[in-house]
């Protein structure tokens, strides 16, 4: 029925309470994913929520879905009514011919409002889900220039240690492999190399969206100290697509990242 963890995660009021036995929302939403709880065991879990995921799940979606794959098809629903030239505007995109153009990594990636895609880039799920979120729900607050944690951003905290494991030590471990990563970085993806406020040996910034910065500092392995690897977002990201946007968007960054890596190398990888 879930397609992982997540998916199980955000029906939650993220409360803790602890009377379903287990010590975090998160713990149990891996337990009902893994099949060792039943949702049903959440105390606070809204009636309807519970009834779709146990009378009739299937009910008005394609059998076999996701339920990510249900939130994309929800999602280009509501395209249809958007207005995109505000949203444009919004997300500092450009509208023409009934287009909303956005730059994803300096490249041009179009959506219009029947939910069809152009892009020059490969459109996968790691793309068409965290855009059609930040073109739904980014509030075009301007990019403030002051850098956070993933756990800083608004309602992020719960989810820090999911991001972790998801996305910094698999790309350290993407950095440690590969020594001309961030200048196929800044090749590949327009990455651009930057002045940081925490003395990493590498610091750079990648826009995969135009209001959603994501700056990765690397410390370097040296004299008996292990590499390290970090990742920052402005501020501004929780009003501009919001936590959980961010997580799957850094995720399917660094999948993609792991893709090339093992399977062209990214001396290759700057052909994609």
């Amino acid at each position: 029925m879930f397609a992982n963890a997540m998916e199980v995660f955000k029906l939650l009021d993220k409360s803790n309470c602890r009377k379903c036995n287990e010590t975090t929302c998160l713990a149990f939403a891996s337990k009902v994913f893994l099949g060792q709880k039943k949702l049903s065991e959440c105390p606070h879990l809204d009636s309807r929520v519970l009834a779709r995921y146990t009378d009739n799940p299937n009910k008005g979606f394609r059998p076999g879905q996701t339920e990510y794959e249900r939130e994309l098809a929800a999602m280009k629903k509501q395209l249809a009514d958007l207005d995109l030239a505000d949203a444009a505007r919004r997300t500092s995109g450009r509208f023409d011919k009934g287009q909303l153009t956005l730059r994803i990594f300096g490249k041009p990636f179009s959506v219009d409002n029947a939910g069809c895609f152009r892009s020059d880039i490969h459109i996968n799920s790691w793309i068409t889900g965290p855009v059609l979120t930040y073109v739904l729900e980014s509030k075009g607050v301007p990019v403030t220039g002051q850098w956070v944690p993933f756990r800083e951003l608004a309602g992020a905290r719960e989810l820090n240690g999911l991001f972790v494991k998801r996305t910094e030590e698999p790309l350290k471990k993407i950095a440690d492999t590969y020594p001309d990563l961030f200048e196929d970085l800044s090749m590949i993806f327009n990455g651009r190399q930057v002045t940081d406020l925490y003395r990493a040996d590498i610091s750079m910034v990648l826009y995969p969206l135009p209001l959603v910065p994501l700056m990765i500092c690397y410390w370097k392995k040296d004299d008996g100290m292990d590499s390290d690897l970090h990742l920052f977002f402005d501020k501004s990201a929780s009003d501009n697509g919001g936590s959980d946007m961010v997580f799957r968007l850094t995720a399917g960054i660094v999948q993609m990242f792991e893709k090339l890596a093992k399977t062209h190398g990214w001396q290759a990888a700057a052909a994609v």
